[in-house]
């Protein structure tokens, strides 16, 4: 809902008013009745109301106030802002691997597992994207979907919050999770379509080939950024129980040892490459932050907006009002509060 007033500029006249209750009864008209005597005064103002004189007064103020305002013209209304162009569509792809749990990553000093700072990273890269449509793929050792494309990003980010590693069968099945990616936006009518998949392992798992699906990525025009995450070589890692979660100490610690991490870099520059993407590799969180900056400055549309505004007039209310004021302070003038000639 809108306010405004159509001419403001008469909302100065309001100034005028306490001018008027200023100089009311200062100036005005010669006496009707002269007394040669102050005693005589005295005595017949002993007769006189003097409240009722000050309440005409500010009936006639307000009488004034109201109808400025209707003067100006008092308005609402309503503004509707369509979007006729969102221009993207990304459909995110995250690991949910096993190899996640190395904590080689910090966010305010503390070490972290992987996927923990991946969910901090994207959900802000999720919250720039407002005019785009996103979707979620995650996988390990094979692809699932967890959110179509959509416009409702609170939605995309609760479900990515949602994620957690071992949640899918252990392995890394990239090739998967790009066909998955792929089908998902290949379908849909937009001005660009881009895949982003972060991942931290080397393609071990799934039925399709990453070279063949990032291939089939490019001859439908689909862009697929490969974000490699984390380091090579030892990594912190924790001691996992048989249920693959980490294991502890009595007291709550993680308990640590350290593991080999392994990612096949050049097959994930060879699958950008292949669509006409980028590249990137993260070995901490302030990079992984610059990495889908980048991304997010890469891939920008003009988003174009149908703006209206309704207005409504409403100069009768206080037009009303001040009428009502008026005809109610002339039926006292005539009548309780009467003045002789």
């Amino acid at each position: 809902m809108i306010f405004r007033f159509a001419n403001p500029e008469l909302l100065w006249l309001l100034l005028l008013v306490p001018l008027f209750l200023l100089f009311r009864g200062k100036i005005g008209r010669r006496a009707a009745v002269r007394f040669p005597s102050v005693q005589l005064a005295k005595q017949v103002s002993a007769f006189v109301r003097s409240r009722p004189g000050r309440f005409a007064s500010w009936l006639r103020a307000f009488v004034l106030i109201f109808l400025l305002l209707a003067l100006a013209r008092p308005q609402s209304g309503e503004e509707w802002d369509q979007i006729t162009e969102s221009g993207i569509d990304i459909m995110l792809t995250v690991d949910l691997s096993t190899s996640m749990w190395a904590h080689d990553f910090e966010i305010a000093g503390a070490p972290v597992d992987r996927l923990t700072a991946v969910k901090q990273v994207v959900d802000d890269f999720i919250a720039n994207r407002s005019h785009d449509r996103i979707g979620l793929v995650a996988f390990a050792g094979e692809p699932y979907l967890v959110s179509p494309l959509t416009l409702k990003h609170d939605w995309v980010a609760q479900r990515l919050g949602d994620l957690e590693i071992g949640m899918v069968t252990d392995g890394t099945a990239i090739g998967s999770a790009i066909g998955t990616a792929v089908n998902r936006v290949a379908e849909q009518e937009s001005a660009s379509k881009i895949v982003v998949l972060l991942t931290d392992g080397a393609n071990n798992r799934g039925a399709l080939d990453p070279l063949p699906a990032a291939q089939a990525a490019a001859a439908l025009g689909i862009k697929v950024y490969t974000v490699g995450v984390g380091r090579i070589g030892q990594v912190p890692f924790p001691r996992l129980d048989r249920y693959g979660q980490p294991a502890r100490a009595p007291n709550g610690a993680m308990v640590f040892g350290r593991a080999r991490s392994d990612i096949d870099l050049e097959l994930l520059e060879q699958i950008a490459e292949t669509t006409g993407a980028r590249y990137f590799h993260a070995t901490d969180t302030g990079e992984l932050e610059q990495i889908y900056r980048e991304i997010d400055e890469l891939e920008r549309t003009e988003v174009h907006y149908d703006l209206r505004r309704f207005y409504s007039d409403l100069f009768w209310i206080p037009l009303a009002v001040g009428l009502i004021l008026l005809g109610f302070e002339q039926l006292l003038a005539h009548t309780r509060y009467r003045r002789l000639p």
